[in-house]
């Protein structure tokens, strides 16, 4: 599983014998356990997600604000380091089985923004649903950046919190001075996530 993630979030049309031959085993090995790649595939792709929807929710917090920077500040922690990955996932023929695993992740979003908005932290002028909705585009679309331009894991970091606090209406300064003056929000090594 390993040798197939890193292999995949290099060249996602990575043939099972070089997959096969990163992990050491020959290509009937692999076949013993999936019937086929896509099986493979499969199931890569839904422990990734469902290892994202568990470690990506951060703990309560009395500011929903706070909370969504911080909720896209663990997802970029937890997908920077397999971005083609990621987005196949999120974008690619098995986003609605992702989608299932990420429902609990969501309905947490959901449920920051609608705590945002009734508190008059986040803008009132679009519809909740829509607005969780369009706060999960504007974190993919720091991921597809990312992806593009090889952005840095800090800057990842920075940019993901300030696309989804824009979205929820926060001016870009006010942003700004919050993900830099919040201690919850400071980047994080490996180690210190553990």
């Amino acid at each position: 599983m390993a040798a197939a993630v890193r292999l995949l979030n290099v060249d996602p049309a990575v043939p099972l014998e070089a997959i096969a031959a990163e992990a050491g085993l020959s290509r009937r090995s692999v076949y013993g356990h999936f019937a086929t790649r896509d099986d493979l595939v499969r199931e890569v792709t839904l422990r990734g997600a469902a290892r994202i929807g568990a470690a990506a929710v951060p703990a309560p917090s009395d500011d929903p604000v706070v909370q969504l920077a911080e909720l896209g500040a663990r997802l970029w922690a937890e997908v920077e380091h397999v971005r083609v990955m990621a987005q196949l996932t999120v974008r690619g023929p098995l986003m609605r089985d992702v989608g299932t695993a990420l429902a609990p992740l969501r309905a947490f979003l959901l449920e920051t923004v609608r705590r945002g908005v009734a508190d008059g932290r986040m803008r009132d002028d679009v519809d909740v649903e829509t607005l969780a909705h369009l706060v999960e585009g504007s974190a993919l679309a720091v991921l597809d950046e990312a992806t593009v331009r090889d952005l840095d894991r800090a800057e990842g970091h920075r940019l993901v919190m300030l696309a989804v606090l824009g979205m929820v209406g926060l001016g870009w300064q006010e942003a700004g001075e919050l993900v830099r003056t919040t201690p919850a929000l400071a980047l994080r090594t490996p180690e210190d996530r553990s």
